[in-house]
């Protein structure tokens, strides 16, 4: 009787694992794209144009609209990619996002937010699929995070669960398409 009480306690404990496992497992992919959706509160992996996983997200603490500014709290819309992969962000782990983009160091320029060498470095770095500059008027550390999804509490950023994050920072390489739509 003993032997068989351990023996369902291991089978409860593996099937325990192996779901938690399954829910944040992501098999691998080929065409990694990241779609955020600002509106449903959503970011969808795909292969391609296959959905892969949805996870609930959360923004910055003022969600609607396009981020224009350093400590606006708004997160960016556009199309962006992921630029670096940071294994010791103090959010778990994250992916840096490449904002600003081109069209926001053009803003930026016109409202003589940046200088024409911080639009032209902008430009370059984007065309080299390199991290744009990150300390300007406009802004700048856009991540995909941990830290929770209660609420919008981020300084612009997206945030996932820990769980969630690690998997997706596991199955994506830098250079991964991300579209942040509002």
């Amino acid at each position: 009787m003993k032997s068989f009480k351990i023996s369902i306690l291991a089978l409860i404990i593996l099937t325990t694992s192996f779901m938690s496992q399954s829910k944040t497992h992501i098999p691998d992919l080929t065409s990694p794209v990241i779609v955020v959706s600002k509106a449903k509160r959503t970011l969808e992996l795909f292969d391609g144009n296959k959905l892969v996983k949805t996870y609930k997200m959360v923004l910055g603490f003022e969600p609607t609209g396009d981020k224009e500014v350093e400590g606006d709290g708004r997160t960016p819309e556009g199309e962006f990619y992921v630029f670096t992969k940071n294994a010791e962000s103090k959010f778990h782990v994250s992916l840096g996002i490449s904002y600003p983009a081109p069209e926001d160091a053009k803003r930026g320029l016109d409202k003589k937010l940046i200088t024409p060498q911080q639009a032209e470095e902008i430009a370059k770095a984007i065309a080299e699929m390199r991290m744009p500059l990150q300390k300007t008027a406009l802004g700048g550390e856009i991540y995909i995070h941990g830290g929770g999804t209660a609420d919008d509490w981020t300084e612009g950023c997206v945030a996932l669960k820990d769980a969630e994050i690690q998997a997706l920072f596991d199955a994506v390489p830098v250079g991964t398409k991300v579209r942040i739509l509002p």
